[in-house]
Order: C-alpha cells, then structure tokens, then sequence
C-alpha cells in the first residue's frame, strides 16, 4: 500500500498505533522497518525534519482490518 503526502504525522502514527497486525515502512533500499515500533517512527521522523512532510510510502500490512483503518485515515484527512 502507498500513501502519499503525510502533512499530519501525529495523527498518522496515531492510526498506525491503533493496528493490530503488523505494519511495516518498506524503504527504497527494500528494508523493512516495524512503524509500530517507536524507534522506527522517530527514524522515520529524521525524514519530516528535513522535508516538513512525507511525500510517499510504501507500507506492507498483515491484518486486513487494519488496511480498513488506514484507508479510513486516509479519507478523512
């Protein structure tokens, strides 16, 4: 799943936190990083801090429900 242009990183973490299964940041070198792990959202945050935004990742999820959750995110953003 790609999702492009984060502006609200709170909240969007905030939804990730809420998952149930496995969420995973996939990097263009093909790495996985846990984004449940707190270590890797401050990583990832290294990004925004030079950037002051996401313009678009790659997430792999393993619970569907959690696709719904992440979709719902994105429609009311």
């Amino acid at each position: 799943m790609k999702i492009t242009n984060i502006t609200d990183v709170d909240s969007f973490f905030k939804t990730v936190d809420q998952c149930k299964g496995e969420i995973e940041l996939i990097t263009s070198e093909g790495d996985k990083l846990n984004l449940r792990s707190k270590l890797c959202q401050y990583v990832s945050l290294t990004k925004i801090f030079s950037d002051a935004k996401i313009d678009e990742i790659t997430i792999a999820v393993s619970d569907t429900a959690d696709v719904e959750l992440l979709l719902k995110y994105l429609i009311t953003r």
